[in-house]
């Protein structure tokens, strides 16, 4: 039945996209500039993988788990060394805007200069026959990336209502001036936001270099879906940066049913322009997400 193939597919793609959302909604709230270099740390991400499971030979999941890690250290060395070496020079958020789009291709030019322009296939995934629901298909592999998505939004959603770090990030989002006041560093809560958001990364970077081919340039497409995911949900809302990007998987599956498979990028920024005009701040507003609660 195409009507549920496509909701699957839909369900599965916005899983993906809620992952670098969601990591990006975060980074955005707390240090309030766009990171587009956030889409590097997920291709980054993908290729480390590539890298300790089919070149140095390591077990799969230690690979995966060291993939992860190297994320994280990625998303720390970004702003350590770039970021707020540009807020000590009272750089504005155009500024910084501008600095991770020039990083996004930096990194996205190493890649391609250490691993080369051909196509890279992690390979662990063997294919297998999918499971037929109502004559609908869906992989073991895609019902893995959905499960492992939630159990992140969830594991997220604990430690930024449950724990002081994520009560601490929260009223950064809020007001640095106020943390400072209490005593609590504000420039920290930056690197905690960035290590936090480019694990996220990390796993959607694993998820994606399994789910499909890897290639150098891929991270500027999936952080456009992203930050679009983000737009629509809400930007500054965690769960609207979910919400919004699984609208946004939905929309771009079921749109391709009546247009060809090409213009599913297209769909994705009609859908953009579209909240942009007419309800900037997404479906749960600037007030409603677990960062401004």
């Amino acid at each position: 039945m195409i009507f549920l193939q496509l909701l699957f597919n839909g369900l599965i793609a916005g899983a993906i996209y809620a992952l670098i959302a969601t990591g990006f909604s975060l980074i955005y709230s707390t240090n309030k500039f766009v990171h587009f270099a956030h889409g590097s740390v997920v291709v980054a991400s993908g290729y480390m993988l590539y890298l300790f499971y089919n070149l140095v030979g390591i077990n799969f999941w230690i690979s995966v788990i060291l993939a992860i890690l190297c994320a994280g250290v990625l998303g720390w060395v970004l702003n350590r060394t770039a970021y707020t070496k540009l807020r000590e020079k009272k750089a504005g958020s155009s500024i910084l805007l501008i600095a991770s789009i020039g990083i996004l291709i930096i990194i996205e030019s190493l890649i391609l200069i250490i691993f080369g322009a051909d196509v890279k296939t992690i390979g662990f995934i063997k294919t297998v026959k999918g499971l037929e629901i109502l004559g609908a298909i869906i992989t073991p592999l895609q019902i893995v990336i959905i499960i492992t998505s939630i159990v992140l939004f969830i594991s997220l959603l604990l430690l930024m209502k449950r724990t002081g770090l994520g009560k601490s990030l929260r009223a950064v989002s809020e007001s640095r001036d106020l943390v400072e006041i209490q005593g609590i560093s504000s420039k920290k809560l930056f690197a905690y936001s960035f290590i936090i958001g480019s694990l996220i990364a990390g796993a959607a970077g694993v998820l994606v270099s399994l789910e499909q081919n890897l290639e150098p340039s891929m991270g500027s497409s999936l952080m456009i879906k992203g930050f679009t995911g983000a737009i629509i949900g809400g930007i500054t809302s965690v769960p609207g940066a979910v919400l919004g990007s699984f609208v946004l998987g939905i929309v771009e599956n079921y749109g391709i049913w009546y247009l060809p498979s090409g213009y599913k990028d297209a769909i994705a920024f009609m859908l953009l322009f579209i909240f942009l005009l007419f309800k900037p701040n997404g479906i749960l507003g600037v007030n409603k997400g677990w960062i401004k609660s």
